[in-house]
């Protein structure tokens, strides 16, 4: 991915749950191992090498590069630590291990970054593929430092290996840079898998052209990965025109019954998120389907892996700087991850994990009534909005650091939005996600009324829609008949209350459920 200038932060403490300076981060393992942590969407302990060394305090989960092996999802992802002092690295590569995706134990560093003359003084995103008995760890080099950069390339494909998907080792004579026709500054995350169509590996990665600057995945191919020869084949897929893309970040590839998906992430359009392509071939031609985000743009960096029956999508929820509700967007957060579906039309849709769900299944909590304003009627569990003319709100008591929240929502008007609100202070002011009809869309604002984040949905009158939002901490994730997922970053949300709203808009709100891990 594109890395932005990095300055040393004075040291705060924050939460496995919610990255927010307001808790003190709990749990993790020193050395890394066999650290359990007590989080669906973790990010990495601190102080995972001791406390000598300010460099090692608490961090981020930055981009994901998830590997199914032997039954178990070895989840490597960059380390964003939350100090960077100068001089150093950053952005090594940690993993999460799972047996079910609901339970994750922290492993430690797996491969650290270099020197400063080194190509990978930082890391960026790569994959793994398993050939014969050994794992390849194909990883983007990045240094940027003005005494490298005057005779290197800024970005180049570098390599590690290992037996045991634990002890990685540098391959210190295997490098890849742009070729002629492409761009050497920008250069980055290899995603190599066996292609089955040419008998070959192949290895996509995301580059641009020069002189153009327009955005490719470039497209090599192996014969056999441990000769440590790739040759440069034509771009598997070039931006369009019509998207006119300066990159396509973290690419990924795979099959899902007749059709092959083309997945791809984009930080620099009015479109930003993680989008698709779909194709009857892996040579393409690639279609652009109606709705093409895996998420709205607070998830980022989506790559996908399989047990073999299911396909899961791993991103992270981006943080902000500072870190509350009006803060800017930044680099790195918690691991968000969904199920993906595949539509009759093709098309991909999200949903909750269902071992995710079935740790909030059984423990309801009541959910308590604190304020009714506007024209709104509670009525044993069903909540009627009449919103038409001025605002309705119902507000809840907290509901803590954990909770899952369901809900059948119907809307009767054409115009006006209607959905969930989570406060962020006492003064009134909410975090809101609601359905809009007239956009067609789902939309997640902060407290001032500035748009965070949107999906596309096809929304009509008189329909129930089904939603579940899975939050813990300031990670709320809201899903729409278990096919749309928007993930919002709300700070704040586990000790302020919450509610219901509707303006410009008459809904009902029936079968409301709050539930809770044991």
């Amino acid at each position: 991915m594109k890395y932005k200038n990095i300055i040393t932060m004075a040291s705060i403490f924050f939460s496995f749950v919610s990255c927010s300076q307001e808790e003190n981060y709990i749990g993790g393992s020193i050395s890394g191992g066999n650290s359990e942590i007590t989080s669906v969407f973790p990010v990495p302990p601190s102080q995972w090498m001791g406390e000598s060394d300010p460099y090692y305090s608490a961090g981020y989960t930055g981009d994901i590069m998830p590997f199914f092996d032997n039954g178990k999802f070895h989840i490597y992802f960059l380390h964003d630590a939350q100090n960077k002092p100068a001089g150093k690295g950053f952005h090594d590569i940690h993993e999460y291990l799972s047996t079910d995706l609901a339970h994750f134990t922290y492993e430690g560093q797996m491969i650290p970054y270099g020197k400063t003359t080194d190509p990978d003084f930082a890391i960026g995103t790569g994959s793994v593929v398993k050939v014969g008995n050994l794992y390849y760890f194909y990883y983007t080099g990045h240094n940027e430092t003005p005494a490298f950069v005057q005779s290197n390339a800024r970005e180049s494909v570098l390599c590690a290996t290992s037996s045991d998907l634990k002890n990685w080792t540098k391959i210190s004579d295997f490098k890849i840079t742009a070729p002629t026709g492409y761009y050497n500054y920008d250069f980055r995350d290899p995603h190599v898998f066996y292609n089955d169509e040419l008998k070959k590996y192949s290895m996509l990665v995301s580059t641009q052209t020069e002189p153009g600057r327009k955005a490719v995945l470039l497209h090599y191919t192996s014969d056999n990965p441990a000769l440590g020869k790739w040759e440069v084949q034509t771009p598997i897929y070039t931006t369009t025109p019509e998207d006119n893309y300066l990159m396509m970040e973290c690419a990924d590839i795979f099959k899902m019954g007749n059709y092959w998906y083309l997945i791809f992430s984009e930080n620099w359009s009015g479109n930003k998120g993680t989008h698709y392509r779909i194709s009857a071939s892996i040579n393409g031609p690639w279609t652009k389907p109606q709705n093409d985000r895996i998420d709205g743009e607070y998830f980022y960096a989506g790559k996908t892996a399989s047990d073999g029956n299911k396909r899961y999508v791993f991103g992270w929820n981006a943080r902000k700087t500072p870190e509350n509700d009006l803060g800017n967007k930044d680099w790195a957060g918690n691991m968000v991850i969904h199920e993906l579906i595949q539509k009759s039309d093709g098309t991909l849709g999200t949903q909750a994990i269902q071992t995710v769900k079935d740790l909030f299944s059984k423990k309801k909590k009541t959910v308590e009534v604190d304020a009714v304003s506007g024209n709104a009627v509670a009525n044993n569990g069903t909540y009627t909005l009449s919103g038409a003319a001025q605002k309705a709100l119902v507000t809840f008591k907290p509901i803590g650091k954990k909770a899952k929240i369901k809900a059948e929502v119907l809307l009767s008007d054409a115009n006006g939005t209607a959905g969930f609100v989570f406060h962020t202070n006492d003064t009134g002011s909410y975090y809101k996600i609601v359905f809009d009809l007239a956009q067609s869309r789902v939309i997640g604002y902060n407290s001032a009324g500035q748009e965070m984040t949107s999906l596309p949905f096809q929304l009509q009158t008189n329909v129930k829609y089904n939603v579940e939002i899975i939050t813990e901490g300031s990670v709320t994730v809201l899903y729409i008949n278990g096919q749309t997922a928007l993930t919002n970053r709300i700070y704040g949300r586990d000790k302020n209350k919450w509610g219901l709203v509707s303006e410009g808009q008459n809904a009902v709100f029936t079968n409301l459920e709050v539930t809770q891990p044991e």
